[in-house]
């Protein structure tokens, strides 16, 4: 089994960014510590962009490549059909994940436009959202 995580804008400030939500915890740290515990993942991999763009990109890269893609696509979730539409015409699951949990935020967080597009949805249980979402894949697939 091959898992892309994808990560959107400013995900790359974890452990910097507002720390009272967010966590202490640099992302990288958290992926290689994730990667060393699942043997029945053949491969991860890990990419964040701040660009719409590029993360529609990688997706319909994804789509050849990888069995799975864990997506925590940021302030995107809530504006981006674009990203919606790719995440529709591709073959690759993709499951929604979100650090903090987006209903108990501001009022603008709380609708997602990638749900809908999505296998699933997890949020809410900090990092450890990330972990829940690659141990329901890997339920899905057994």
């Amino acid at each position: 089994m091959r898992i892309l995580i994808l990560n959107g804008p400013n995900l790359n400030l974890l452990g910097k960014r507002e720390p009272e939500i967010y966590g202490n915890t640099d992302f990288q740290e958290f992926y290689e510590e994730l990667a060393a515990v699942y043997d029945d993942v053949a491969q991860f991999h890990y990419e964040q962009n701040n660009v719409e763009g590029e993360l529609i990109n990688i997706l319909q890269a994804a789509d050849a490549d990888f069995d799975a893609v864990v997506l925590n696509a940021g302030g995107y979730t809530h504006t981006s059909v674009a990203l919606a539409d790719c995440i529709a015409a591709i073959a690759t699951p993709v499951v929604e994940v979100h650090i903090s949990q987006p209903a108990a935020r501001e009022e603008y967080r709380r609708h997602s436009l990638i749900a809908g597009k999505c296998i699933a949805s997890i949020s809410g249980f900090g990092l450890d959202s990330y972990r829940l979402a690659v141990e329901g894949i890997i339920s899905k697939e057994s």
